[in-house]
C-alpha cells in the first residue's frame, strides 16, 4: 500500500465463494484487493495491489488454529515481520478487544468497539425473518484505535448496506506512515473477523 489518502472504503464481494474485499481510498483508487484463503485450519491472508493478484504486498497469518487470544501477524513480500494483532481473549466476548504490536513486540494500539449492544441488537433482530434484510441498514458497529495517550486515531464503521458489504476506515488524528499499515493491516484483519460475527 502507498501513502494512505483517508477515508478507505472496505467493500466485500459477495459473488464469490472466497471470503474478500477491496480497499479504495479518498480518490476512488484501489489500494489493496484483500483474500482469506479457504479451507485453511489457521488464518491464512493474503493483501495484493490490485484484484489481478499478480502483487502481493503483505501476508497475515495466525498463530494459533483455534483460541480467543489468538494473535496474527503481518509480513510483507519478503518475509519481513511488521507486526501483528492480538484478540484480546475473554475481554472480546462481549465488546470487540485488540491489541496492536508493532515488529519489535512492542504493544503501540488498542482497537475497542464503541457499542457493544449494536452488534447484541444485529444478532436479534437478525433472527426474524424479513426484518433481517433490513439490520445491515440499522445496525452498524465501529471500532476505534486508540493510541498509548488514549487519544482516538482511526475509526472503523460499518456502512448501511444489505449483507454487511462496506466499511469505512476514517482518520481521526495524525500517526507515522509505518503505523498507518499496521493500523490499515490490523483493521483489515478484524473486518473479516468480526463480519463473521454478524
Amino acid at each position: 500500500m502507498q501513502e494512505l489518502n483517508f477515508p478507505i472504503q472496505f467493500e466485500f464481494k459477495i459473488t464469490t465463494l472466497s471470503n474478500d474485499f477491496t480497499a479504495h481510498d479518498a480518490n476512488g483508487q484501489l489500494i489493496a484487493y484483500v483474500r482469506q484463503k479457504m479451507f485453511k485450519f489457521k488464518e491464512d491472508i493474503e493483501v495484493f495491489s490490485d484484484t489481478s493478484k499478480t502483487a502481493k504486498n503483505y501476508s497475515i497469518k495466525a498463530d494459533k488454529w483455534i483460541d480467543f487470544s489468538t494473535a496474527y501477524s503481518f509480513t510483507d513480500r519478503m518475509g519481513k515481520p511488521l507486526g501483528k494483532v492480538a484478540r484480546k481473549g475473554w475481554a472480546s466476548l462481549w465488546k470487540a478487544n485488540y491489541d496492536i504490536i508493532d515488529q519489535n513486540e512492542k504493544p503501540q494500539y488498542k482497537i475497542r468497539e464503541e457499542n457493544a449492544w449494536v452488534k447484541v441488537l444485529d444478532g436479534i433482530f437478525g433472527q426474524i425473518p424479513i426484518v433481517s434484510m433490513f439490520t445491515g441498514y440499522f445496525f452498524n458497529p465501529s471500532y476505534v484505535v486508540f493510541n498509548e495517550k488514549q487519544e482516538k486515531v482511526v475509526r472503523l464503521k460499518k456502512d448501511p448496506s444489505f449483507f454487511g458489504r462496506r466499511f469505512t476506515v476514517s482518520r481521526l488524528i495524525s500517526s507515522d506512515a509505518d503505523d498507518d499499515h499496521r493500523i490499515m493491516l490490523s483493521l483489515m484483519m478484524l473486518v473479516l473477523l468480526e463480519r463473521r460475527k454478524g
